[in-house]
C-alpha cells in the first residue's frame, strides 16, 4: 500500500477523533475535529450509515493504523510479531508500536508530529546509544539513549520544536533533556501509559477472524 499524501485532517474527520497528525495545530481550536467534527465530503454532515460489526472492527483498525502513520503491510507484520508474544497481543501490538524510534521521537517532542520524526530519523538526525539510526520501524529497548546528532541541534525548526514540547508532559516511561537534547527509554511503556483513541481488542478481533 502507498503512503498517504492527500490532507491529513480528513483522516481525522473520517475516523471522528483526534490523531494529532498535524503537530502543534492539533491542539489548537484550528483542529478540524474541533471546526468540522462530520465525515469528510459534499453529504458528510447528513450521512448517516448502519455499520456492521465487522466494519466496527475495520474503523478501529484503520484509526490505529492512521495514528502511527503505517502501511497496511507494515502494521500487518507487527501485529504478527505481537501474537506470537507472551502477553495480551493487544497490549504487545500496541507497545511494539509505541518503541518505534519515530513514535519516540515523537513522544520526546524532537518532532511535532509522528511524519515529521519519521522524517528527521531517515534523514540522520537521530542517534541511538551514540550510533546514527535512520530506520523509522527500528524498535528502542529499555536503557536506550536517544539524541539528536550535534550538527543537527540548532536547527531552527528542532529547537523550536523542542521548546514547545517543555511545556507539555512526556510519557512517564520516557525521559527527555532539552539542554542537551537528549532523551532516555527508562522502561518499556504497559498499556497504562500509552494514550491511543482506540480499542486495541477490536484491532486484534480484526485479525483474528
Amino acid at each position: 500500500m502507498s503512503r498517504y499524501t492527500g490532507p491529513v485532517c480528513r483522516l481525522c474527520r473520517t475516523e471522528g477523533t483526534k490523531l494529532f497528525l498535524k503537530g502543534d495545530r492539533c491542539y489548537t481550536e484550528k483542529c478540524a475535529i474541533n471546526k468540522r467534527n462530520f465525515k469528510p465530503g459534499q453529504h458528510g454532515q447528513n450521512r448517516r450509515v448502519k455499520v456492521s460489526e465487522y466494519g466496527i472492527r475495520l474503523r478501529e483498525k484503520q484509526k490505529l493504523r492512521r495514528f502511527y502513520g503505517i502501511n497496511e503491510t507494515q502494521f500487518r507484520r507487527f501485529y504478527g510479531a505481537a501474537s506470537k508474544m507472551a502477553g495480551q497481543t493487544g497490549h504487545n501490538f500496541l507497545q511494539l508500536l509505541e518503541r518505534r524510534l519515530d513514535s519516540v521521537t515523537y513522544r520526546l517532542g524532537i518532532g511535532v508530529s509522528r511524519n515529521q520524526a519519521r522524517q528527521f530519523v531517515r534523514h540522520g538526525h537521530l542517534l541511538v546509544n551514540g550510533r546514527k539510526v535512520d530506520i523509522p520501524s527500528y524498535l528502542v529497548k529499555a536503557g536506550d539513549v536517544i539524541s539528536v546528532v550535534q550538527g543537527s541541534r540548532d536547527k531552527a525548526v528542532i529547537k523550536e520544536n523542542v521548546e514547545v514540547a517543555a511545556s507539555r508532559s512526556i510519557p512517564e516511561w520516557l525521559q527527555f533533556d532539552a539542554e542537551s537534547q537528549e532523551g532516555r527509554v527508562l522502561s518499556l511503556p504497559v498499556r497504562e501509559q500509552i494514550e491511543v483513541p482506540v480499542k486495541e481488542q477490536l484491532v486484534v478481533e480484526f485479525y483474528a477472524r
